[in-house]
């Protein structure tokens, strides 16, 4: 491998260039997760069982396990831009199968294809955003992307509720399908195009140590293990809210909860983390520590009460661990691979967010959702053990303490 100077020719990241990218992760927040609250609320209805949940959960992110590195790496060979258009166009299309009513084959089909879609712009926008930042404020503008992913969090649980309502979940996804539609025409006017740039050879042996280095997997177990509970979270708090008799839209707004802590949390994160106020790994083990307490707590204490708290306290610590987890990624990866990185990744971010419902919808079918929970909890705990080491020197600015 014979290596090049580090180089990042992209303009100043601006309000009207990084929005629309902002409304990428939007659209993928707002899909994915507008329709597993709803599919946890309405489980009962349409004769759901704990693990039949988990499987529909996980079946979004199923896709985006196989998917993920592969557009991550094909953003990097012909640019960004165009991947994130033709991913949210795809989405739109494959929302169709879900106007096919309540059925759960198709509800698992049109999930299955839109995280297929999902898979190819969500790696290309964290790169793009990557390379927008130029080095500079990674924290910041990734606190920005995670706290608009947040706000559909926040919006999709209710508003799907509301829609699902009115129309069922035919109206839910065809209102997804506009959406997307939107942020295609937004970002394919708005954005800059990014060409991509000169890329080294790597052997084998390379890649493999690429992806062994520890700056690589301690970033990623992060952002698996706080997705593992966040999906977890999403699916069955408001399966655990109506069992307890708080009904679909009360138990919706538990995730709403989650949402809004998540997206106040981000972006504070983010500027302490540029201004030297907070490290990666300090900030990671905290944010970790937090989620487990949440999901503990409606291990042992499920009430009307504990599970708000418990939604608050994996908000917070879900939007402190994220940003951090790419920021990180972003300002010690070289631009020209940068998506295949991102992806990367994500494939580790879906692992989790697949695994932990599937985690706890598994072990509920062979005991009682508190054992899955607690699962959960104790492997979330283990994923802040290991720590970071020193942060490598880029663009000739001496490396930072991230632990």
């Amino acid at each position: 491998m014979t290596p090049q100077p580090r180089a990042n020719p992209a303009p100043p990241a601006t309000r009207g260039t990084s929005a629309p990218l902002y409304a990428a992760g939007f659209v993928t927040a707002f899909g994915a997760h507008s329709i597993a609250a709803g599919m946890g609320a309405q489980s009962e209805n349409i004769g759901l069982t704990l693990l039949g949940l988990g499987v529909l959960l996980a079946a979004y992110d199923i896709s985006e396990v196989f998917l993920k590195p592969v557009f991550g790496a094909l953003s990097d060979r012909i640019g960004t831009k165009p991947v994130i258009v033709a991913g949210l166009l795809a989405f739109a299309v494959l929302s169709l199968p879900g106007l096919g009513g309540s059925d759960p084959v198709m509800l698992g089909v049109a999930r299955l294809g839109q995280g297929a879609a999902a898979s190819a712009f969500s790696p290309a926008a964290s790169a793009m955003v990557a390379r927008l930042a130029a080095g500079k404020n990674a924290g910041s503008y990734f606190g920005k992307y995670g706290s608009w992913k947040s706000l559909g969090y926040v919006i999709g649980p209710l508003l799907g509720a509301g829609l699902i309502f009115l129309g069922g979940f035919p109206l839910l996804f065809a209102v997804l399908a506009g959406l997307a539609i939107a942020a295609a025409l937004w970002v394919l006017i708005r954005v800059p195009h990014l060409p991509p740039l000169p890329r080294q050879r790597y052997t084998v042996v390379d890649l493999f140590r690429q992806v062994t280095e520890r700056r690589f997997l301690i970033p990623t177990l992060v952002l698996a293990a706080s997705m593992a509970a966040m999906g977890a979270a999403i699916g069955f708090l408001p399966a655990l809210a109506t069992r307890h008799g708080l009904g679909p839209v009360a138990g919706t707004a538990t995730v709403s909860v989650l949402a809004i802590a998540s997206l106040l949390t981000q972006p504070r994160v983010g500027r302490m983390r540029d201004e030297g106020r907070l490290s990666d790994g300090r900030g990671m083990t905290v944010g970790l520590l937090l989620t487990t307490a949440g999901v503990a707590l409606i291990a042992v204490a499920p009430g009307p009460a504990t599970l708000f708290i418990s939604a608050a306290a994996i908000g917070t610590g879900v939007g402190m661990a994220t940003p951090l987890g790419f920021a990180h990624l972003a300002d010690t990866t070289p631009p020209e691979r940068m998506g295949r990185t991102m992806g990367s990744a994500e494939l580790g971010r879906e692992l989790g967010d697949a695994g932990g419902p599937l985690l706890v919808g598994g072990v509920a079918a062979v005991s009682a959702l508190p054992f899955g929970l607690g699962a959960l909890a104790v492997l979330v705990a283990a994923a802040s053990i290991p720590r970071l080491g020193a942060r490598p020197a880029t663009d000739g600015k001496p490396g930072a303490e991230a632990s």
